[in-house]
């Protein structure tokens, strides 16, 4: 739990981070949710850099469209970022962090998954948001900060473990 104060660190501690969320969603997918995964700093890092690193292109196209739609319109635009953020990039992190490549950031065909079992997903989708709720409310005795940190992503990765791994 302590290891969440990486996070005042600027960029030293952050990747880290990012490595051991991305770890612990590796786990998830896995079915491997008794215990959390040990937090190890250098390997961690390490993974935490190169997958930022990878998620650039990524991250290019996403502001591309949101700030096309965005110019043409700004309530499309704000239509089109609210779809892209509940529907289509969640699940593509999902991939993206279990895969760990440029290119299954770009796996479209992972969002079938999402729409033939939509309501399954929406189930996911607002647990998530209630446990993000929750662990805000927490972080007021400073708990829930770490716990907000790390689970953020376990309902879709539960979702992705359930409805894209087997296929």
């Amino acid at each position: 739990m302590w290891n969440i104060l990486w996070i005042l660190l600027p960029i030293i501690g952050w990747f880290p981070l990012g490595g051991y969320g991305i770890r612990i969603i590796k786990e998830f997918t896995k079915g491997k949710f008794k215990k959390l995964p040990t937090f190890q700093f250098k390997s961690d890092f390490k993974l935490g850099f190169f997958m930022f690193l990878k998620a650039i292109p990524f991250i290019l196209v996403y502001i591309l469209i949101t700030e096309g739609f965005g110019a043409i319109n700004g309530n499309l635009g704000d239509f089109v970022t609210t779809l892209l953020e509940l529907f289509i990039v969640p699940i593509l992190t999902i991939n993206f962090f279990v895969k760990g490549t440029v290119n299954s950031f770009f796996e479209f065909r992972t969002l079938k998954s999402v729409f033939y079992n939509l309501g399954d997903y929406i189930v996911a989708l607002l647990k998530s948001i209630l446990l993000a709720l929750i662990f805000v409310v927490m972080c007021i005795v400073l708990i829930g900060l770490p716990a907000l940190a790390f689970t953020d992503n376990m309902f879709i990765a539960d979702f992705y473990r359930r409805k894209v791994r087997l296929k």
